[in-house]
């Protein structure tokens, strides 16, 4: 019986998790959170700018977890790719929600 209710507490997460999987950003939806974000002022996703491309983000950054990357996003950065700041991103220029999964696109690339 105690396997049962575990069970059944344990299917809602799984199923929530697979949910989330299946929703990854596509190409068009991830240059939209880009433009409105304001990243694409900086970045885009092969070609060096102001910042890095995204590829070269991608390859750095590989291991690391999306919330290292989302705090380096939120309180901005200096010197890890060059002598170029990143200003921080607020909430009001792109949802928590959103940053994440548009580190999990970038890191794909």
């Amino acid at each position: 019986m105690k396997i049962r209710i575990a069970a059944l507490g344990i299917a809602p997460t799984l199923m929530l998790a697979a949910t989330a999987a299946g929703a990854a950003l596509d190409d068009a939806k991830a240059q939209e959170l880009l433009k409105n974000g304001g990243c694409a002022i900086c970045h885009s996703v092969d070609k060096k700018g102001i910042g890095p491309a995204f590829k070269d983000v991608a390859q750095k950054r590989k291991g690391d977890a999306i919330a290292t990357l989302e705090k380096a996003v939120r309180s901005g950065s200096k010197g890890a790719y060059g002598s170029i700041a990143m200003p921080p991103s607020s909430q009001d220029k792109i949802s928590d929600t959103d940053l994440r999964e548009l580190i999990g696109w970038i890191l794909t690339k």
